[in-house]
């Protein structure tokens, strides 16, 4: 049985790998019950991950999510909808929310053997949130420009992610200067870690520093989507 350590430093073990690789190639509620301590043992090194990955946000931002634990997603998977049916998801993963309606995006962390990420952003901005942000880019977009080009945010993330439409904006000029960001539906930064990083004693300070260089852009959306014109509160 993979038991739970005792340690001052909160981090991701290879335990908790052996245990995801093991669900993978036996995902099936008997095997899963069969290995339940397992689970449970795991699942507390994670959280103690997610509380100390926590503490750490709340010394540059201020995060509404009470806990780590409750930052934590489910493992077992919603199958009613999907072709694929194994009852559980084979990753560990986890989001906290910033506080206050002026504070706009979130965090999130997904550790999986060979698939370990950390994300932010607007995964689906409401039609009201997304013509606001186009109408922003359109009337100047220098200040994302600024954003996305500065050297810790592409050191980072290398550029801005997400899904964007094959043809121009609706209500925007085709030959716009800013065309290439208006085509934009989901506004997303992700960074990417092999499994050495993950697995090292410093991967908490790698994720935490990774979610400090979202601030700039999480401070202009928030403003973008959060105050008139005249920097009045829509």
């Amino acid at each position: 049985m993979m038991a739970k350590r005792n340690t001052d430093t909160a981090r991701i073990y290879k335990s908790g790998f052996d245990f995801l690789n093991q669900l993978k190639d036996n995902n099936n509620r008997d095997w899963f019950n069969l290995h339940k301590p397992d689970y449970v043992a795991e699942l507390a090194l994670v959280e103690q991950f997610a509380d100390a990955l926590l503490q750490e946000l709340n010394l540059h931002d201020q995060i509404e999510t009470p806990t780590g634990k409750k930052s934590l997603y489910r493992i077992y998977r919603d199958t009613r909808f999907s072709n694929d049916k194994t009852p559980y998801k084979t990753h560990w993963s986890g989001s906290f929310k910033r506080a206050t309606k002026r504070r706009r995006g979130g965090y999130y962390f997904h550790i999986e053997p060979g698939n370990s990420f950390v994300g932010g952003g607007f995964w689906g901005p409401s039609p009201q949130d997304l013509k606001l942000i186009r109408e922003d880019i359109a009337f100047d977009d220098e200040p994302l420009r600024k954003i996305l080009s500065d050297e810790a945010f592409v050191s980072t993330f290398g550029s801005l992610k997400g899904e964007q439409l094959k043809t121009t904006a609706k209500g925007f000029d085709a030959d716009h200067k800013a065309t290439d960001l208006l085509r934009y539906k989901q506004f997303l930064l992700i960074r990417k870690f092999t499994d050495e990083e993950v697995l090292g004693e410093n991967f908490l300070q790698l994720v935490n520093n990774s979610f400090k260089n979202m601030r700039s852009f999480f401070d202009y959306m928030s403003d973008v989507l959060s105050t008139d014109v005249n920097g009045l509160e829509l």
